[in-house]
């Protein structure tokens, strides 16, 4: 008996579902992107001297030679060392203490929806002159003014970090949700009680979290401030490096990698609870 099919064309049924491309606009600006980003490494390649990166290869012996030196650290000075750098965090300490006390107001005024645009955009670009001059150039100018010594670290990363924590706290500030704030006011209540009552307590943990993540940047940034006689651990790890004691240069790393390492993971456990 033939079959019922024999004869018949049978259809076959695809079911294989078409993704939509990208529109055209999409696709050229991303081919855009791209190219400005290829011009850009050619154009950085000649001043940069990226063409000397082949030395790393060629000239290995040189560079196990010098790194041979740093395997054997010399900790006999172990409790200078640890002074340093215990001095070290404690500039950071401080230095991210008053970054907050100062930079506090300086978000709430940088923030659109707080302040007028009269005061939100002076206050943006006196921020950004605090970001845009590195800590090393601002304990240069401090170690004139105070002489050597830790305390012109502790200002060089307070003026410092003062522009980024403005920046980082005005954008929490925001992202608030306006409605509590909203009721707030419809109480009677002063433009200072609204900040107070309103967005500090729904800003608290996010700041928190980023004055924890400044702490950590500032006990690495602090390690390099001794170089210009700002205290802390960079002035021994500069003498050592300068004197080619690479022994003891690499002991002096070891306990900066370490202090970095455990303030992480503490900062890290700290952030789980705050946020």
């Amino acid at each position: 008996m033939a079959s019922p099919t024999c004869g018949r064309t049978i259809a076959t049924v695809h079911t294989d579902i078409e993704v939509p491309r990208p529109p055209l606009l999409a696709r050229a600006r991303g081919w855009a992107f791209g190219l400005i980003i290829l011009v850009l490494l050619a154009w950085s390649w000649g001043p940069t001297e990226m063409h000397k990166s082949v030395m790393l290869v060629t000239d290995w012996r040189n560079m196990a030679e010098f790194l041979s030196g740093f395997l054997k650290p010399n900790f006999r000075d172990w409790d200078i060392f640890a002074y340093a750098m215990i001095e070290t965090v404690q500039i950071a300490v401080w230095g991210t203490a008053l970054a907050v006390i100062v930079g506090v107001p300086f978000a709430i005024l940088g923030a659109s929806n707080v302040a007028p645009q009269g005061i939100v955009q002076p206050t943006r670009r006196l921020m950004d002159a605090f970001r845009a001059i590195n800590e090393i150039v601002f304990a240069l100018l401090f170690v004139v003014a105070v002489g050597l010594g830790p305390l012109a670290g502790v200002l060089a990363l307070a003026v410092h970090n003062t522009g980024i924590i403005a920046k980082l706290f005005s954008e929490a500030v925001e992202a608030i949700d306006p409605r509590p704030v909203e009721g707030i006011r419809a109480t009677g209540a002063s433009w200072l009680q609204e900040v107070i009552f309103g967005i500090i307590p729904q800003v608290m943990p996010l700041w928190s979290s980023f004055t924890l993540y400044r702490f950590e940047t500032n006990v690495r940034s602090a390690t390099v401030l001794g170089l210009v006689g700002a205290g802390g651990i960079g002035q021994p790890l500069y003498e050592n490096i300068r004197g080619f004691a690479y022994a003891e240069t690499a002991a002096i790393i070891i306990i900066i990698v370490l202090t970095v390492m455990l303030i992480d993971m503490l900062s890290a456990q700290l952030r789980r609870l705050l946020v």
